[in-house]
């Protein structure tokens, strides 16, 4: 039976899921000039960085047990994945939209 802190805990986890994805699809935005290229690397790196981290936070504990493999992945890596992308990509301008001082002498 799940107890109140391992639903919070598990909470913590996807939020932290969420942030990461969205701090890693804006750090791909920013460092890669083609457009292309940033959505290969968020589709094929995310994704595992989001598993790694579901996996170790499991493998402390937190969290509670969904029943399957394919619903753990689903609300820990699939979610998070898509509110952190959607999350950048409809809510904080775009890399382009900011003027930067020039800074050659």
């Amino acid at each position: 039976m799940a107890t109140v802190l391992d639903i919070v805990l598990m909470g913590v986890v996807l939020v932290g899921n969420t942030l990461l994805a969205a701090v890693m699809t804006r750090f791909f935005r920013i460092q890669l000039d083609t457009r292309w290229g940033a959505v290969v690397y968020t589709v094929f790196i995310v994704p595992v960085v989001l598993a790694v981290t579901t996996i170790g936070a499991f493998s402390l504990g937190v969290g509670v047990d969904l029943g399957s493999t394919a619903a753990a992945l689903g609300l820990m890596v699939g979610l998070p994945m898509g509110l952190g992308v959607t999350i950048d990509v409809l809510y904080v301008p775009a890399p382009d939209e900011y003027e930067l001082p020039d800074t050659a002498r």
